[in-house]
């Protein structure tokens, strides 16, 4: 049997009459950035986030440059985020001359410790980058309350997880901002590159505007330094069709988790080790997390020789990821070592993640089980 990590053929064949009748339309029009396509996703991504305001613009880290663009960070300017996490969190604030301040994560989501959030701040301190890994939102509450104290932007990375929700607010609502990436392997993903910004406050969304557009308003006058971050119809085209499925999906893929966390357990292997983690439940009110699994991810033991029996097997999986970020060569300057954020390099070490994606068989999820069961015994 063949399960591969992600299998986007399985999805465009449900959706192949309708995309192509999509882009069709964009090729007959002959408008291929912005246009009446981008303004059209804006409005469906805005309402389907709970905000009213959205900026389609090229890619996720684009979003992110973007946003910390239209807080005005200046070199110098700390931003505090989590070591645990794709690159460009902390790659576009260090393009802008800013400095990641890392705190490191909670062992049970992976996401920032809010506990350790205070701590972190400092006169230079202007931003937080919470991440929403995985697809589950970072605790929001504790972290919007420490910026509010001391005067904070915050921007939601919600690269992963687009349709998430917490306390029922979606992710990307809660923040000064929000970012997705349409990246093809997300939950709602492109045939390219592309990304958003959602927000609540229009002087922030005109100003994003113009900024995806060199800072030209109007063309040819340039009000401030901007860049290229237009996204393109023919992306916002097929993220249309895509977007009116995605409840479905994403619900598919919280099946697949419950599938795995029940079977799973009752391999014995929690017991022996392997963490397997639910919804995480906040406390203070009970209200769940809703997970929108972009990823599965366990933490397991001998991940390394894992990862090859299941190759073996046919079976595709993913380190996310394998060096956490203040131990990455390029931010020596930072001066961070090992053993500085024990929780982000201990998940490093020991995770993986397993397919989770929504055409998933029972047959190949029964096969995923059975084969990491056979590994450990």
């Amino acid at each position: 049997m063949n399960v591969p990590l992600l299998d986007l053929k399985a999805q465009y064949a449900g959706i192949r009459d309708e995309v192509r009748k999509a882009v069709d339309e964009v090729m007959d029009s002959q408008l291929f950035i912005l246009g009446p396509k981008v303004d059209e996703l804006e409005k469906k991504v805005a309402e389907y986030s709970m905000t009213p305001y959205a900026v389609g613009v090229s890619s996720g880290t684009d979003a992110l440059l973007i946003a910390l663009m239209a807080i005005d960070l200046r070199p110098g300017d700390e931003v505090i985020t989590t070591p645990f996490t794709f690159f460009s969190t902390a790659g576009a604030v260090a393009r802008l001359g800013g400095v990641p301040v890392f705190v490191d994560i909670d062992p049970k989501t992976y996401n920032l410790d809010v506990a350790k959030i205070e701590k972190a701040v400092t006169r230079k301190t202007r931003a937080i980058i919470p991440v929403h890994l995985f697809g589950q939102c970072a605790d929001m509450d504790p972290i919007m309350a420490a910026a509010k104290k001391h005067n904070l932007a915050v921007i939601e990375d919600a690269a992963q997880s687009i349709g998430a929700d917490y306390h029922g607010k979606r992710a990307g609502s809660i923040g000064t901002m929000g970012i997705f990436s349409f990246f093809p392997s997300k939950n709602l993903g492109g045939f390219g590159d592309g990304g958003m910004v959602v927000t609540q406050d229009k002087a922030l969304y005109d100003k994003l505007k113009i900024l995806r557009v060199h800072g030209s308003q109007p063309k040819y006058y340039h009000k401030i330094v901007g860049g290229n971050f237009r996204l393109d119809a023919i992306q916002a085209a097929v993220l249309l069709v895509k977007l009116t499925r995605l409840d479905d999906w994403s619900l598919q893929r919280r099946r697949n988790a419950e599938f795995y966390n029940q079977k799973l357990r009752m391999t014995g292997l929690v017991e022996r080790g392997l963490t397997v983690r639910p919804d995480p439940v906040y406390a203070e009110t009970g209200d769940r997390n809703f997970h929108i699994y972009n990823q599965y991810t366990i933490k397991v033991k001998d991940r390394d020789n894992l990862r090859a029996h299941l190759k073996e097997k046919h079976i595709g999986t993913e380190v996310y990821y394998p060096v956490p970020l203040h131990l990455q060569e390029c931010f020596k300057s930072l001066g961070c070592k090992k053993g500085d954020f024990p929780i982000s390099e201990d998940a490093a070490e020991n995770v993986v993640s397993i397919p989770i994606y929504p055409e998933l068989t029972d047959a190949q999820k029964e096969y995923v089980v059975q084969s990491i069961e056979e590994f450990y015994k």
